[in-house]
């Protein structure tokens, strides 16, 4: 038992040993009745956030009028919930009107989808579902509590969760929520970025990340939210290199092919053929000039504008402007070659170029020749001591200036190729380029 699950049913004991409603609810008991291992735990009770703040001292309220606490003890966190109700949003996420309320089915009518509003005593392991939840657990339905309309008006980023559900369980969209989501996917665009963001982030690293891509396209929210993947679709490739089809096929297939990835290798997956679509033309054959450059300029725009961190989209784009490099690993000379292995996350590198591989040609060649030369590498090997520094060219008599790197980078690569190893060595090359 996880301290997050030992807290939580502590939690539960103290609440009712206190004359107080409580119930395991949400996302742990979805994930409880499916077999899966929840990652966190919440509690919905009917006493107010002040008696919860009494009882567990030191917790933390957050958004005092939703009556969210959050206990913290020995490590763990249980968000615990009064009951409420919620009335007129304005938004498309906050309600205007909160009511703490005392019956657990006014609660349930709030949230969003049937399987997320089964509640379970953690004890006895019974199960109070008021909406069908878990008729639609065995069944493999997603579906909107009550009106679907009405419960995407209340908030539109649930038209993406819909959209991770289905894709991370395996699930189908029930028609009724599915119509309700096509409908109204434009209003996906009053979500903040960073909202958006943490549900992309989720349906390309929790599993079932190509569902979740042909979900995004079924609903009309693809479009919305990543237009410059959306217009992958129907941008032919030549079937020499791609025999699977167009940029869409091709990237769908390596999503398909992702198991719970990084987020930087994810999305180097989804976006590094995100320049084809703007570079796409036809001279002898179908021809892509320019794509990883642009590629580059598109993911920093896409990523900036959902708000990624500086690292993450850093190695994102490294992902991006080297994924053809593989191509010409062989022919590389020894210095270029050890550069290039010796690049910041390496691994991921390799992940992406097998997929693109597995997803395209099939030929590994190039990948199994990058991936033995990286395994049996020294750390030394690929970044070895310098043998010279700026301040030992300047003791050597040479003033500082441009020059100076290329003369630095000149004596790495020697000694990278095996051309020299001893300072004295590196001193006489620069001597004879220099004179």
């Amino acid at each position: 038992m996880t301290r997050a699950e030992q807290l939580a049913r502590s939690i539960v004991a103290e609440l009712r040993s206190r004359g107080h409603v409580a119930w395991f609810v949400g996302g742990c008991v979805r994930d409880l009745l499916l077999g899966h291992a929840p990652k966190d735990y919440d509690v919905a009770t009917d006493a107010r956030p002040d008696e919860v703040m009494l009882l567990w001292p030191g917790s933390e309220q957050v958004g005092a009028k939703f009556g969210v606490v959050l206990v913290n003890r020995g490590g763990a966190t249980v968000e615990v919930v009064t009951f409420r109700s919620e009335q007129a949003y304005r938004d498309g996420r906050h309600p205007g009107e909160v009511r703490f309320e005392t019956d657990p089915r006014k609660d349930v009518q709030r949230r969003d989808f049937t399987i997320n509003a089964i509640m379970l005593d953690p004890f006895s392991g019974e199960a109070i579902d008021y909406v069908g939840g878990r008729t639609d657990l065995a069944a493999g339905i997603i579906r909107a509590i009550g009106d679907p309309a009405a419960r995407f008006e209340e908030d539109h980023l649930r038209m993406l969760r819909a959209v991770r559900f289905a894709a991370r369980f395996g699930f189908t969209i029930e028609p009724a929520t599915m119509a309700a989501i096509q409908r109204r996917h434009a209003d996906i665009a009053r979500i903040s970025a960073e909202r958006i963001r943490e549900e992309l982030t989720r349906i390309l690293t929790e599993g079932g990340a190509r569902r979740g891509f042909e979900l995004l396209d079924e609903t009309g929210l693809l479009v919305d939210v990543l237009p410059e993947v959306a217009a992958m679709k129907g941008v032919a490739q030549p079937p020499e290199f791609h025999p699977e089809g167009d940029v869409w096929t091709h990237t769908l297939l390596m999503l398909d092919a992702l198991d719970h990835p990084s987020v930087t290798l994810a999305w180097g997956v989804l976006l590094h053929d995100v320049g084809k679509p703007p570079t796409f033309r036809v001279a002898e054959r179908i021809r892509f000039d320019g794509h990883v450059e642009l590629g580059v300029i598109m993911a920093e725009r896409i990523l900036t504008r959902l708000r990624y961190s500086t690292e993450e989209i850093g190695q994102v784009l490294a992902l991006v402007a080297n994924h053809m490099r593989f191509s010409h690993v062989q022919e590389m000379r020894e210095s270029k070659l050890k550069r290039f292995l010796r690049m910041p996350r390496f691994e991921e590198h390799l992940a992406l170029h097998r997929l693109d591989c597995l997803s395209s040609h099939g030929d590994l060649t190039n990948y199994r020749f990058a991936l033995e030369r990286f395994e049996s590498a020294e750390p030394e090997q690929l970044r070895p001591a310098r043998l010279l520094t700026g301040h030992d060219l300047i003791a050597a008599g040479y003033r500082p200036g441009p020059e100076f790197s290329k003369l630095l980078d000149m004596v790495e690569d020697a000694q990278l190729e095996g051309a020299i190893r001893t300072r004295e060595e590196a001193l006489e090359l620069v001597r004879s380029q220099a004179r």
